[in-house]
């Protein structure tokens, strides 16, 4: 480490600039702000017209869940882009490595890392074997009734903890912006969401996440640029200022990820948790065909890798320009740090934009988690497991309508108890959930003709539940929350245990029982479709 820091500090001499001092401004947040303001409704203007665009087209549960399929490659990349650039991208990514230095480099590289696998394993199969859940997939070839039941109690798992890292941050954002209380702020952003996909469904969801991906880019590019800008365009310039300023340790591991084993399983739960994310797989059925599949995860990967590039400059900009101490002054998650780091760069006007594309990034997401969790309910519980398949396509529509209006205000209900933790952390959680639960069952039913209905229902439930048993256990609640000295589970992240633990009871339940019909349609056309040999 002391060769890397000289070596750094060797190339910040030959740098133009000097480094500069770390003294932030007094803040504006937490005061009203103008020019977020105006750009918070400019965004809420475009997005409802879009809403009551797609609302128009919105008449059958294809169109509600899938945009009737209507959608391209390119398009469906940026959307799958701006699904997945959420608050803990760009708040939370910014604010873990501005107070905790390598580490929070984590996130990035774990989130990226995780779409290969959904490239190379997922899209194809996943579009030509289902419709609108990655529990149609599963069920493709099992008993519905219980592999849906299940799938959906993965999902809504998911979806929950997700939906409290992004509502945190919208709360956070809208109240330090318009110097609103928490608890109104997230009330807002609960009700913005619920219209989007309510009345919208799909289709709006998908032009909001390309109108959402577009401004992310470009505002975290602009904010990018302006932090090299003080470092003569030099990134190991200012890796150096930041060592200088707050020793070595802030290069290298250890401040959030002590222990090699938390750092593992975190690495494999934000890596296979993309494959299982339920708002993510949606997204592959709403292009025509498995070709256009494959094309959007390329778009989206190399849309994505560009972005978490940003986030390494962006929390060490943060780090070295305003100071951790003053960032967890204004948030102790440390959520604000990009907007402190806009602030610094370019004044209150500049921060008002930052924080309405921060507002923009969260709002569509929560769309997104939303009607994949609205899918689960009315889709795979009551078209599949309640009316066994047999509703009119309007009732389906009403149930999903519903279920959105509930969701919405679970997530509002989440929001407001889970006040103040970094939303990053609580997005790998989520990831944590959707690696076990999701990602085992989806890769036994495609591509083992020996998986059962009872494996596959074992693996999931094992996923879900012992996920959820092991972040209980862990140091998270049992230190953070509950204030006990020591937790039961050493592990911050339990993805190192729950991941294999779920593929070996699904593995060992199939073995240990028989399903003839599986075998039957393995052998038929659900193989042909997995080989790429049927295109639906």
């Amino acid at each position: 480490m002391t060769q890397l820091t000289a070596m750094l500090q060797g190339t910040l001499v030959a740098a133009p600039p000097a480094p500069p001092q770390a003294v932030a401004p007094q803040t504006a947040i937490g005061e009203p702000n103008a020019v977020a303001m105006a750009f918070f409704f400019a965004f809420i203007a475009i997005t409802l017209g879009i809403t009551w665009w797609a609302a128009r087209k919105t008449r059958t549960a294809e169109h509600f869940y899938a945009a009737g399929r209507t959608v391209t490659a390119g398009q469906n990349g940026w959307a799958l882009a701006g699904d997945y650039m959420s608050a803990a991208s760009f708040l939370g990514i910014a604010g873990l490595v501005a107070t905790t230095g390598f580490d929070g480099l984590i996130y990035s590289t774990g989130w990226l890392v995780g779409w290969p696998v959904v490239l190379f394993l997922i899209a194809e199969p996943l579009r030509n074997l289902g419709k609108f859940t990655f529990a149609d997939v599963v069920a493709s070839r099992l008993k519905q009734t219980p592999v849906r039941v299940a799938a959906a109690i993965g999902t809504l798992s998911t979806v929950a903890l997700y939906l409290i890292a992004q509502m945190v941050g919208a709360g956070t954002l809208i109240k330090l912006m318009f110097g609103l209380t928490y608890e109104t702020a997230v009330m807002i952003v609960g009700a913005a969401m619920i219209a989007y996909v309510l009345f919208g469904g799909m289709l709006a969801t998908t032009w909001v996440q390309i109108v959402k991906a577009a401004l992310l880019l470009g505002g975290a590019a602009m904010l990018a640029f302006m932090v090299l800008l003080k470092f003569g365009m030099n990134p190991l310039a200012l890796f150096a200022a930041a060592a200088e300023k707050y020793g070595d340790s802030v290069l290298a591991p250890g401040k959030l990820v002590a222990n090699p084993l938390d750092t593992v399983s975190l690495g494999l739960a934000l890596m296979f948790g993309t494959a299982g994310l339920p708002h993510i797989l949606m997204r592959f059925y709403t292009v025509p065909n498995a070709i256009a599949a494959r094309k959007s995860v390329f778009y989206a990967t190399g849309l994505i890798g560009f972005f978490y590039l940003m986030t390494f400059i962006l929390g060490f900009g943060a780090m070295v320009l305003v100071g951790p101490e003053a960032i967890v002054a204004v948030d102790k998650g440390g959520n604000m740090a990009a907007p402190l780091l806009a602030e610094f760069l370019g004044g209150t006007p500049f921060l008002g934009f930052i924080a309405a594309v921060a507002f923009a990034t969260i709002l569509a997401v929560v769309a997104g988690l939303t009607l994949s969790g609205a899918a689960a309910l009315s889709h795979d519980l009551w078209t599949s497991v309640v009316r066994k398949g047999e509703a009119k396509d309007g009732e389906e529509l009403k149930v999903a309508r519903g279920a959105s209006l509930a969701l919405g205000i679970v997530a509002v209900t989440l929001g407001i108890l889970f006040k103040g933790q970094n939303v990053a952390f609580m997005v790998g959680l989520a990831f944590a959930i959707a690696a076990s639960a999701n990602f085992p069952a989806l890769v036994l039913s495609i591509f083992w003709r020996r998986c059962t209905t009872a494996g596959a229902v074992a693996s999931i439930l094992t996923g879900t539940v012992g996920t959820i048993v092991l972040i209980y256990l862990s140091p998270v609640i049992q230190v953070d929350i509950l204030k006990e000295t020591s937790p039961w589970f050493s592990l911050r992240n339990p993805g190192i245990v729950s991941i294999p633990l779920s593929f070996a009871v699904g593995i060992v339940v199939s073995l240990l029982t028989r399903d003839d019909e599986a075998l039957a349609k393995w052998d038929g056309a659900v193989h042909d479709s997995v080989m790429g040999k049927v295109s639906t």
